[in-house]
């Protein structure tokens, strides 16, 4: 015992010496001292935690105070000299650590040392030991207590809460805005390197984008991110150098934790950054592994030229309006110019080109993003940009099986990225519709994103929830989770209609269900979502009339901006318009929704081909499709609902086969409604 002891001090003074040795060098950190006692970042936090309670960054601060302390009493230097001599490359950043550490400004030493020898010399023997003996005694007895409840043994073991951090928008400090996206950049390395940690979770850019002109407090930004950890940054971009100012904030008490002033030059900006994750990592006790480290300190490019390039394509591409799209892409291409293996360059062109080219009928850049993406992958095949813009390609294509993959792999490389779990909730809503997965991801999404949210980002994730557990059909948590959708937003339209449909799945009332849609739409008369959702009221009601006036103004707005979306509602629109007597409309739209239907890759193309041919007045070959339909798995709730008053459905209704079926679908679904209950 007293032979570890002695190691361990020789250990802990082994390491104050090598951080004295170069106390008067600011960029002397964790990095450096891991180097020079040959050891891992993450072998040397571990036992420096261990021994001494502190992290390293915390331990390297206090040497340099104690230094600073020596330095002071000596009374031969200015604050200021000392701040540089111990190491302090920010005179107001020393000050305040001087101050929390020991509880009065540096300004102050002597006076303080002066206050400590009257004191010593005013304590007689007596006296002295009746100041000694009393604290230490009340100090065993505090020490006691407090070994007995962090060690208390009648205690159940206590899980760690996971590190939870949000990088705000850092601040331009130049007068020129033209460096704005240079600190962006920054901004945004900052926060991509630490969603590659898998043990902290990282709030997404545009959830704290919107306090970039912030009169917030620190306290207030945090309550409403609810992380644990707030990052504030500033700086500027002066010909090759770079000045920035970095902070660690802890959140619950405004208290900062680290901070550090770089002067760098721009060549060794992916250095910088990554010592900046690491520094964080170190400072809020997440290990790193060293695959994740592999990951951080990968440089995507050594042509810095390039790199400025890139970082104005990227901030275009961030501000997403097509116009800033169709900009980004110069940028993006001028970069691969000068560095033809840029692969995040390469990814960017291809996720710019998809945005352009999404819900568009026509697709114009599929071979533009096919031959990017291939390229990004080419060059870093476990970046998750290009892993996201391969999957983009197969998104585009209709390859929706193969995008999967492709998202899967990119979260499996970076754990906080919600942009592929977004896609991945998308694809099993909309493209193929699965709703077991879609329960899943719509469950990760909770589990991973929701505290890294803002309130309106939170009420889609809810949103997204409830409407997984509704399709699912288990409507009591469907309710639940919609109203903690719309008591984070409630001008969340889709989120009220959604609500609509929730109660209808337990009155069962179509008038009251279409009088619901109708008070949306009125506050939105653009929404396209919620236009052919009130059409679709009036078209089950049989108001064929008022289900027209909608899908009529609904498909003109689609066609006229070529959009590819809704195309399941081209059935009952051909339907309504047939009722009507609008002969060609009908076999228009017929026509097309064959189409859509014979090519429907999800598990619905039976029973869309079904509604095609009882709409065309075959009744036989409905009923055949029908029966395929009922023979598929993990269709939605709404099928089961809406088969057996499905308007183009009349004249099969009253057949045999008909019942048989329905009754098929009915228990397969809550057969497997029951499975997914057992696993809640």
């Amino acid at each position: 015992m007293t032979e570890n002891h002695s190691i361990e001090n020789e250990f802990l003074k082994r390491i104050t010496d090598i951080i004295g040795d170069n106390i008067s060098s600011e960029q002397f950190g964790v990095s450096e001292l891991a180097g020079k006692t040959n050891m891992s970042r993450s072998n040397l936090l571990r036992k420096v935690k261990k021994l001494s309670g502190s992290s390293v960054s915390q331990f390297i601060r206090q040497v340099r105070l104690n230094y600073a302390m020596e330095l002071l009493k000596e009374e031969k230097y200015t604050v200021s000299e000392v701040s540089y001599k111990a190491g302090f490359g920010s005179i107001s950043y020393f000050i305040k650590c001087f101050r929390d550490f020991y509880g009065f400004p540096p300004g102050e030493a002597n006076k303080k040392e002066i206050e400590k020898r009257e004191i010593e010399k005013s304590i007689t023997p007596k006296s002295l030991k009746a100041h000694v003996i009393l604290p230490i005694t009340v100090l065993i007895v505090i020490l006691a207590a407090v070994l007995f409840v962090v060690f208390d043994p009648f205690s159940p073991p206590v899980n760690k809460k996971e590190k939870s951090i949000a990088v705000l928008p850092f601040k331009n400090d130049s007068n020129d805005s033209t460096n704005v996206y240079f600190i962006n950049g920054l901004m945004e390395a900052t926060l991509n390197n630490l969603q590659k940690i898998k043990n902290v979770r990282v709030i997404s850019r545009t959830s704290v984008e919107k306090y970039r002109n912030h009169l917030k407090t620190i306290p207030e930004i945090a309550r409403e991110l609810d992380v644990d950890f707030l990052i504030e940054g500033s700086g500027q971009k002066i010909g090759d150098q770079i000045l920035l100012n970095i902070q660690l904030i802890e959140a619950r008490t405004d208290k900062h934790l680290w901070a550090n002033q770089f002067n760098k030059e721009v060549s060794d900006i992916f250095g910088l950054q990554a010592e900046i994750a690491k520094n964080i990592a170190d400072e809020i006790e997440v290990v790193i592994t060293p695959e994740e480290e592999k990951r951080i300190s990968k440089v995507p490019t050594y042509n810095m030229a390039a790199y400025d390039s890139f970082l104005k394509g990227l901030d275009l591409l961030n501000n997403g309006t097509r116009e800033n799209l169709m900009e980004s892409i110069p940028y993006f291409r001028e970069a691969i110019s000068l560095d033809d293996a840029y692969a995040r360059a390469y990814a960017g062109v291809a996720i710019a080109y998809y945005l352009l080219d999404e819900n568009q009928a026509v697709k114009q850049y599929t071979d533009s993003i096919s031959f990017y993406a291939e390229k990004a992958m080419f060059y870093d095949a476990r970046l998750p940009q290009s892993l996201i813009a391969k999957a983009l390609f197969y998104m585009n294509t209709g390859a929706y099986e193969q995008a999967v993959t492709y998202f899967e792999k990119a979260l499996e490389y970076n754990p906080n990225s919600d942009v592929a779990l977004a896609f991945l909730v998308n694809l099993y809503v909309n493209y193929l519709p699965d709703t077991r997965k879609y329960l899943k991801y719509a469950l990760q999404g909770i589990r991973l994103n929701i505290a890294s949210y803002d309130s309106v980002t939170r009420s889609v994730i809810y949103l997204h929830l409830s409407n997984a557990f509704i399709q699912s059909g288990f409507i009591d948590e469907a309710e639940k989770y919609i109203n903690l959708s719309l008591s984070y937003d409630p001008e969340n339209l889709y989120s009220t209609y959604v609500k609509a449909y929730i109660l209808y799945a337990s009155h069962r009332d179509l008038h009251r269900l279409n009088e619901q849609l109708v008070s949306v739409i009125e506050k939105d008369t653009t929404r396209l979502d919620i236009m052919q959702e009130v059409a679709k009221s009036y078209y089950y009601l049989k108001d064929y009339e008022h289900a027209y006036r909608y899908y009529k103004k609904f498909a003109d707005i689609r066609k006229s901006y070529n959009l590819n979306i809704f195309r399941t509602e081209d059935v009952k629109i051909g339907y309504v318009c047939l009722k009507l007597g609008k002969q060609d409309e009908a076999e228009k739209y017929f026509s097309e929704f064959r189409e859509y239907a014979e090519n429907d890759p999800s598990v619905y193309k039976e029973i869309n081909l079904a509604m095609y041919f009882a709409g065309m007045g075959k009744s036989q070959q409905a009923l055949e499709h029908l029966k395929r339909f009922s023979e598929q798995e993990y269709f939605h709730y709404w099928t089961v609902i809406y088969t057996d008053m499905e308007p183009l459905f009349e004249d099969i209704k009253g057949h045999p086969e008909f019942r048989i079926i329905l009754n098929d679908i009915r228990e397969k679904f809550w057969k497997w409604n029951e499975n997914v209950k057992a696993t809640f």
